[in-house]
């Protein structure tokens, strides 16, 4: 692994772009453009923060989110990736896959035209622990800091044999009360309500949050809007490569047994996840490549 010294001679932009380490040893490179600020952790290539000029922190990152070696971090953007939720017949394997708990290399870091940052992680064939991916297969993401912000997870699949993938960004959107946050998009979207133990629903109107909320809503590729009145914004998001749509709220109990949520941290977040899941997973082809592909905006 590469020294601070050495990424931010590498890879840092004077007055933009720099490379810091916690007391933790947890590295993370910050970026501050004319359009935006944010922060992305090396472990899991995770974005923690973004912060458009002008507006409000949009991503939500636990209080008690812990910056340990190998352990998950609450909030912020996940990658959850070769499969999401449990492994479906390993049930000893990392829930969501181990590309958010690797430690991810950076590429290369570019100032756009148009004055935005972007930045490209690869997953270094080292983090793929053969016994539970004996795959060739590499992983990138670019992340695309402006006053949108845009994510792109890009799977290759360098075998002879086809491969199957279940990913999703897992991405934690800071509101000021969930309670009186609605989602519009996903109305007449069959859903698998999760609490309920994976019975097919259909939704109704907005999505509402009363209680526990944990739902994959399939054939959902339309942008969805979090709604919050009382921040008085709108989030959209718009992808590609994706059929399907998480979307996920602990509420008390669950919150409660989790942990690292911090004290009544459910109200101020909501989960809206771009992934490939259930009946939506990708099958990859020898030599082919899959997009997943996402950008954020506040109106």
């Amino acid at each position: 692994m590469e020294s601070i010294a050495e990424l931010n001679h590498r890879h840092g932009i004077p007055n933009q772009v720099s490379f810091c380490q916690d007391s933790n040893g947890f590295i993370h490179v910050d970026v501050n453009n004319p359009w935006a600020s944010a922060r992305i952790a090396l472990q899991g290539a995770q974005l923690t923060s973004w912060v458009p000029k002008g507006e409000e922190p949009v991503i939500w990152l636990s209080k008690e989110a812990s910056f340990l070696k190998g352990k998950s971090i609450r909030g912020g953007a996940p990658v959850c990736w070769p499969w999401f939720g449990p492994h479906e017949s390993q049930g000893d394997f990392p829930a969501h896959g181990f590309a958010r708990t690797a430690l991810w290399e950076i590429l290369r870091v570019e100032t756009q035209t148009d004055g935005t940052t972007q930045l490209t992680f690869l997953l270094p064939e080292t983090a793929f622990p053969k016994n539970q991916w004996p795959y060739a297969t590499t992983l990138k993401s670019h992340i695309t800091i402006g006053s949108h912000l845009e994510v792109d997870l890009v799977t290759h699949n360098l075998g002879s044999q086809p491969i199957i993938i279940g990913q999703a960004l897992h991405t934690y959107f800071r509101v000021e009360d969930v309670r009186t946050v609605r989602l519009l998009g996903l109305e007449e979207c069959i859903y698998l309500d999760k609490v309920e133990g994976g019975d097919r629903k259909v939704q109704k109107g907005s999505v509402n949050f009363t209680q526990e909320t944990d739902r994959i809503y399939l054939g959902a590729t339309q942008d969805i809007l979090i709604e919050d009145p009382l921040m008085k914004r709108q989030i959209r998001i718009t992808k590609n490569g994706s059929a399907s749509t998480v979307v996920w709220n602990p509420w008390i109990e669950k919150s409660a047994k989790l942990g690292d949520m911090g004290e009544e941290g459910y109200l101020h977040m909501v989960c809206v996840e771009n992934a490939n899941a259930a009946e939506d997973m990708i099958t990859l082809a020898p030599g082919a490549e899959h997009h997943l592909w996402v950008r954020y905006s506040i109106l």
